[in-house]
């Protein structure tokens, strides 16, 4: 009895833990246009691409922020984006009579599900980086526990995955916090034939080239990709020819931020290859660019462009933004 009474009296002074996060979150966004890339000029034409606007996001609600990866719909407006935080994000952007991009929709926010049905308070385990889709099925990357798991589309938010694809590259190789950052699904009629594609932030080969594979198709197998300078990869698409665009992104306490976008030949990509390619853009803090960690082609009528967001890694010194360029061939 007194052990009972004594127990009671330790369980009232304890605090109670709290209660698991809700599966699904409205976060209502407020969005400021972004007229220019480069700050104190108008300047529009960056090499071979166009800036047409962006936005910066806030929210009353501290979930929105890291958002590591953005995927649109056919329709183009409609996007599922990932946090690092193990959350899925879905919601529309908004556009102004000219066409550039002025707000969101209020975000739909859900915690992810891995196999073993746990939800995102487990770090270590979904800490995930990129998605992709493809044919009713969405492609999440993870890092710290490297795999790549499949998730039925539509049913996804509220599915842990059905599958999960072989990575080919030996996990033992994938570093802890620099794992697989981006996987990007090429077109059907592309080199690589609809081949799911997967480039990490910063492993590497005995060669010092950035780990990277493609997991199934024709050209199925390990390849690397050449590493420039400080920059670490953390997105990447395809175009509509089958060229892959990778993001990267650079930090440094003497140089701040940098991000560069750089255009790789699909036709180069191929089982034992090192690949490079030309530089479509590069930036610094003359620049309105934060933690840039997501990118994705959308097909408009008579032109490709390219949306990025940032990472914010919810710090009050960090923004998350939206930028979108037009690609000028």
């Amino acid at each position: 009895m007194i052990q009972a009474a004594a127990l009671s009296l330790f369980l009232a002074a304890t605090p109670s833990v709290a209660a698991p996060l809700a599966p699904s979150e409205t976060v209502p966004v407020k969005s400021r246009q972004i007229e220019n890339f480069k700050i104190g000029s108008d300047q529009k034409r960056f090499g071979k691409l166009e800036f047409i606007g962006g936005i910066e996001m806030s929210s009353s609600n501290a979930l929105l922020g890291a958002i590591s990866s953005i995927r649109f719909r056919p329709d183009r407006k409609s996007f599922l984006a990932i946090m690092d935080t193990g959350h899925w994000v879905e919601g529309e952007i908004r556009r102004d009579q000219e066409g550039k991009l002025s707000g969101t929709s209020d975000l739909t926010v859900t915690s992810m599900i891995d196999a073993n049905g746990r939800s995102e308070q487990v770090k270590e385990r979904m800490d995930c980086e990129g998605v992709a889709l493809r044919n009713g099925e969405v492609l999440a990357s993870y890092e710290g526990l490297h795999r790549v798991d499949v998730y039925p589309d539509p049913g996804f938010a509220q599915s842990g995955p059905v599958a999960t694809l072989p990575l080919l590259i030996p996990v033992t190789s994938l570093r802890g916090n620099r794992g697989l950052e981006t996987i990007a699904v090429s077109p059907k009629d592309s080199p690589l034939a609809g081949g799911v594609t997967v480039v990490s932030e910063l492993s590497f080969d005995a060669n010092g080239n950035l780990l990277a594979a493609v997991l199934d198709g024709p050209r199925k197998g390990i390849f690397g990709v050449v590493r420039k300078g400080a920059f670490a990869v953390t997105d990447g698409a395809f175009l509509p020819n089958g060229d892959l665009l990778i993001l990267e992104r650079r930090f440094s306490f003497a140089e701040g931020i940098g991000m560069q976008i750089r255009r790789i030949k699909g036709d180069d990509i191929k089982p034992g290859a090192v690949v490079d390619g030309d530089i479509l853009l590069n930036a610094d803090m003359g620049y309105q660019i934060d933690n840039m960690e997501g990118l994705d082609v959308i097909v408009e009528p008579g032109d490709t462009r390219l949306i990025l967001v940032s990472d914010d890694n919810h710090s009050i010194l960090e923004r998350n933004l939206m930028l979108e360029f037009r690609l000028v061939e």
